[in-house]
Formats: C-alpha cells, structure tokens, sequence
C-alpha cells in the first residue's frame, strides 16, 4: 500500500485535529458552519463534474501561486 501525502504545508498533527474538530461537531455547528460559508461574500459554490475536478483543482492551484 502507498504512504499517503499529506497536503502542502500540513503536518500528521494538523490534520488530526482538523478530523478531531469535524468529529466532535453537532449537526447543528456543521449546519451552522455550512449556512456561514454560504453567505461569505466572494466565494461561490457549484456542483460540478467529478472526473472534471483534478482539471479544477490544478486552475486553482495555479491561480493561489499566480
């Protein structure tokens, strides 16, 4: 089996506590967190494609290093 890689600039640690916060969510704090991210201004939410998303995501890797 290969090692996974861990995301650029995260630590096994960093990661733990991410999944550790999600865990210990109530429905009610994920549902709030999701309403919030909805309403932040410059943001915008789609569904799109699943075999278009590495070609999505390298756009977007390319636009944060730009």
């Amino acid at each position: 089996m290969r090692k996974q890689r861990l995301p650029r600039g995260w630590t096994e640690k960093q990661i733990g506590e991410l999944a550790a916060y999600h865990d210990q969510q109530t429905e009610e704090e994920q549902a709030a967190e999701i309403e919030a991210a909805l309403a932040k201004e410059g943001q915008t939410l789609m569904v799109v494609p699943t075999d278009l998303v590495p070609e999505i995501r390298k756009l977007l890797s390319r636009k944060r290093t730009a």
